[in-house]
């Protein structure tokens, strides 16, 4: 979400500005620490908290968290031009990241090595995928693992065997494996057929007030989504 945020910070200040807004990264579990130790005001993720997460905003706050729909995603799985792999299922995508399928000659590619690239732990895209695709395996223990979304795109790009996943704004010149049939496109994300759709969020402890109000509901109108559309993410709403 950070090249999101900060064009939507960015955004934000042109038409406010006598607001600053601060932007940083680090993954979505980064931002759940920093909330609960009242470092930000907003939380972004790309993800829902997990219980943990949750026990964490409770025991400091008395609360749940509030969480607000910024954007939706359509997650990708990035390969290298070279292959001829265009589709996978689902659950060739658990065998293939699992470690279980270990040679694209498996479903139906070169007899090579497949080289799997995932993000870190504290990643909410890390997360997603585990918790969606792998269901009650774990990632391959031979995975590469690479800090964040650029890295997993040069990994691939890099590396003709390689497989990997990330927001649909990165790797544009790669090609995106359909999954079950349906490409990753705004399209099949707001008529719910893709597969790997998901919500992008913003968090608070409380319910926002002031300035943090008034940037959430700027992010969810007009203009937010004009900027959400913009950096290639899909709109929560279509605007007449």
């Amino acid at each position: 979400m950070l090249p999101l945020n900060r064009r939507l910070a960015e955004a934000f200040m042109r038409s406010h500005p006598e607001v600053a807004v601060l932007v940083e990264g680090g993954g979505t579990g980064v931002g759940v620490e920093a909330l609960v130790a009242r470092r930000v005001d907003l939380a972004a993720a790309s993800r829902p908290f997990t219980p943990d997460e949750i026990r964490a905003l409770h025991e400091r706050f008395e609360t749940l968290g509030l969480r607000f729909l910024v954007a939706r995603d359509a997650l990708s799985v990035y390969i290298h031009p070279s292959n001829p792999i265009r589709e996978l299922t689902l659950d060739q995508l658990r065998a293939v990241f699992s470690g279980e399928t270990g040679r694209w000659s498996e479903v139906g590619g070169p007899d090579e090595p497949i080289t799997v690239v995932i993000r870190p732990p504290n990643s909410g895209t890390f997360r997603f995928f585990r918790d969606h695709v792998l269901r009650d395996v774990n990632y391959s223990a031979t995975a590469v693992t690479v800090s964040r979304t650029r890295d997993v795109v040069e990994a691939v790009r890099d590396r003709p065997n390689a497989i990997g996943y990330g927001a649909v704004i990165y790797g544009t010149d790669l090609p995106r494996v359909r999954v079950d049939g349906e490409e990753a496109s705004v399209e099949n994300v707001r008529d719910g057929d893709y597969p790997l759709a998901r919500y992008l969020y913003f968090y608070a402890t409380s319910t926002p007030e002031g300035t943090t109000k008034e940037f959430l509901d700027w992010c969810v109108g007009p203009e937010g989504q004009a900027v959400v559309a913009d950096v290639g993410f899909v709109p929560l709403w279509i605007h007449g």
